[in-house]
This record gives C-alpha cells, structure tokens and sequence, in this order.
C-alpha cells in the first residue's frame, strides 16, 4: 500500500489529504448541533424559598444538574432553604446546564452584642442592623435622657455589650420616655435596705442616683439606707416633690439608722 502511495504524484495524493479533511469538518459540522444540543433549551424554573431537597429534585427532573456553591444565614428564611439560584428564575439555557444554589445554614452564625445603652434609639437600630441583628420590642421607661436606650434585653434578660449572640436575634430595647408631669412624694427610704430601696424607686418610676457606700459595707444588698437625696421631706417640713424619671441618691451604711434619728435631709 505503501508503494501505491509513493508511486502516486504528490499532487493527487495533496488532493486526497485535503478532500479526507473536508469530507471529516462536514461530518464534525453535522453533528455538532447534536453533540452541543443546539437548539435544546430549556426555562429555569423558581426554587426561590424552596428546601434544597425538593429544588434538587425540580431542576434534576427538568433536566438541569444542580451543584450547592454557598451557605448564608437569613433569619426570615427556613434552615436550608433556597436564598438564591444562577442562573436565575425565567433564564432560558440549555439542557444539563449546572444550576448553582445558594442556601441558608442550619446554624446561624454568632456575632459580637454592641453596647447601645446611651444611644438614640435610631442610632441603635442601625448598629444592631450593622451586626445583622434585628430590633424586637420597645419598652418605655421614665428618664431624663427622652427617647435613648437605657436597658438592652435578649430573651427578657439583660445582655452585656460584647457578648457573642446568635445573628438575627431580636433585641428588646428599653428606652427613655423622658421625666413625667406629674409630681408626686418623693419615698422615704431611711431604714430600708438597698435591695428594697432599688424595688422601692422602681415601683415608683424614679431611678438610682448616685450611690455613697460606707467603707465598712461589705454586703451591698443587704446595706441599710442612712441618707437620701432628695429627702422626703424639706427644710419646712413639708413633702418633697419628684416626677417619674427623676433621680433620688442614697448613702448606705452597715447599721441602720438609730429610730427617728436618721438624716433624711440634705446636707448643703
């Protein structure tokens, strides 16, 4: 065979090489529609929310392949659902395209509480937005700053700035309605422990001032009232006046004050 080739003029056998070729790109060219699948198309159908399971099994019986790319947490979404999908709802591609899928973890991420105590109440909802957490119920309370965050709670209790919490929890934010109009006696806490002159303020709106503890105090709580600031009653005798929001100060002692003998007066 080898020698019938040779003994053929390179011209023909050029001619016979170069027509192998044409008749193989026609060959390529009619069937590459087939083998790309051109003309094949199919629309991508909406997974959006949908668990991973059942998108899975929508796009893999439309003919798609399917591969999970990422992981994000969203609080509204149920654990893995589907947050996001490329190409998107309504594309038109071709048959076996991979369809890339974005899910919602199963365990939120933890992120850092910020401190908002002092803070407008706007400025706390936007760094509680800033660290992916969400601002819960509004409580009002008695102040003198209006409308600033006194207390920030999670779960009905108080959580310090800086401790790790769940991203997308929701913050219950106490905050300040400003001083009342109504005035009204101010308590006589003489005599009463700190623990129940704490209770005592509270019930009547007004809050701690400052608080002057006697070198010999070694248990807070349990410390008994010698002073307060206002006092109950005024140099004239008559009852002191306060408004819900407003401070009363304390001086604690270990012994409580003899009966009738405590000065309940300010000291000028």
């Amino acid at each position: 065979m080898f020698n019938q080739i040779t003994k053929r003029s390179f011209g023909f056998n050029l001619a016979v090489v170069v027509g192998l070729f044409l008749v193989l790109g026609l060959i390529f060219f009619m069937l590459l529609g087939v083998i790309t699948k051109h003309g094949d198309t199919l629309t991508v159908p909406d997974v959006h929310r949908k668990s991973v399971k059942d998108a899975t099994k929508l796009l893999e019986d439309a003919g798609f392949n399917v591969d999970v790319r990422d992981s994000i947490f969203i609080d509204s979404l149920p654990a893995l659902a589907v947050w996001e999908q490329t190409p998107g709802k309504g594309a038109v591609v071709k048959v076996g395209r991979t369809i890339y899928l974005t899910i919602n973890k199963v365990v939120p991420p933890m992120v850092e509480m910020p401190d908002l105590v002092g803070l407008t109440f706007r400025s706390a909802e936007m760094t509680l937005h800033s660290r992916r957490l969400n601002v819960g119920d509004t409580i009002y309370k008695p102040d003198f700053a209006t409308n600033t965050v006194l207390q920030q709670l999670l779960g009905g209790k108080l959580v310090k700035a800086g401790r790790q919490v769940p991203e997308g929890s929701s913050i219950t934010l106490v905050l300040s309605s400003g001083t009342g109009s109504i005035e009204n006696p101010v308590p006589d806490l003489i005599g009463m422990t700190f623990q129940e002159a704490k209770v005592t303020l509270s019930g009547r709106n007004l809050n701690l001032g400052t608080v002057m503890v006697d070198p010999s105090v070694t248990d807070t709580a349990n410390a008994f009232v010698i002073k307060q600031d206002p006092a109950p009653k005024n140099s004239l005798q008559e009852l002191s006046m306060v408004r819900a929001g407003e401070l009363v100060s304390i001086w604690l002692s270990t012994n409580p004050p003899a009966k009738g003998g405590g000065d309940s007066t300010t000291e000028q």
